[in-house]
């Protein structure tokens, strides 16, 4: 029997005017791929209007079609963002003959692959930075908390390195994401799902784990500005890798989020971070043996 070929790509993000061709592009070049199985591995583009139903449309695959939520799912003007993920998007996706990955594993003989959005805790936050958590929480560094005047942040307190005042960051899904919730709690959530499903395919010879967020610093973007440095604490969490590395039957590891390729071996466990971004898109094949 041959190898399952799973074909997989994250970050189309087909919503945002500079990457929208360069998306297009890539699913015309995914379409001529072939394969056997279909992975996008989040932020296909946001919720708000038909931008993600107009872009899964122009796939044309005849096997399964995979679907991972990522952060940018969750961006909207006005909705909760967790209604949106638990109710609102799953229909959608579902609609348009894709398997949402996040509550729906793929099995297909001794192969199973299962997913998450996966979400992050700050766990990656450099610590070199010495910025409290309160601002991660509130996804801005303190130099911009004191400019935008949060007050209630306490960006001038004693605890605050003079080195973070040249930082000025902000995470958007501060502004976008509302998921009534802590992000440490919505990873549990997350992670809790995740481990039932890894659960459920113990017995399957070849497991892939998809996520939207990064698993592994392994698969971190090197060391950079600032800016970057702080943006890492929104990348993911180490409690995923955790997880993966808990489960000797996962030999696959896919994510995307942070617009960086990498790869890593943990002993028989590939991981790999797809690395598509709004300037440059990529895919992966992975050929799942037996």
């Amino acid at each position: 029997m041959r190898a399952m070929r799973l074909i997989a790509t994250a970050d189309l993000h087909f919503n945002h005017p500079r990457s929208k061709a360069l998306a297009v592009e890539l699913i015309e070049r995914m379409n001529r791929a072939g394969g056997d199985v279909l992975l996008l591995a989040g932020d296909t583009a946001v919720a708000d209007g038909e931008a993600l139903e107009q872009c899964l449309s122009l796939v044309k695959f005849a096997g399964p079609k995979l679907f991972l939520c990522g952060n940018h799912e969750l961006w909207t003007r006005g909705a909760d963002s967790y209604a949106e993920f638990i109710e609102r998007l799953p229909a959608r996706v579902r609609g348009l003959g894709w398997q949402w990955l996040e509550t729906d594993p793929f099995r297909a003989g001794a192969t199973a692959i299962v997913g998450t959005v996966g979400w992050y805790d700050y766990g990656f936050a450099s610590p070199l930075l010495g910025i409290p958590e309160r601002f991660y929480a509130a996804k801005m560094s303190p130099a911009a908390a004191r400019y935008l005047k949060r007050d209630d942040l306490r960006p001038d307190d004693v605890d605050v390195p003079s080195s973070a005042g040249a930082i000025f960051a902000r995470w958007n899904d501060g502004k976008f994401v509302k998921l009534g919730r802590s992000d440490a709690a919505f990873l549990d959530e997350c992670l809790a799902r995740l481990e039932a499903h890894l659960g459920a395919v113990r017995e399957a010879a070849h497991v892939v784990v998809a996520t939207h967020c990064v698993p592994f610093r392994e698969l971190l973007p090197p060391s950079h500005s600032g800016q970057w440095e702080f943006a890492k604490a929104y990348l993911g969490s180490p409690r995923m890798g955790e997880l993966i590395r808990r489960n000797p039957n996962v030999r696959t590891a896919i994510c995307g989020h942070s617009h960086f390729p990498a790869e890593h071996w943990f002993g028989s466990l590939r991981a790999i971070n797809v690395g598509s971004g709004y300037r440059q898109k990529g895919f992966v094949e992975v050929e799942l043996a037996d």
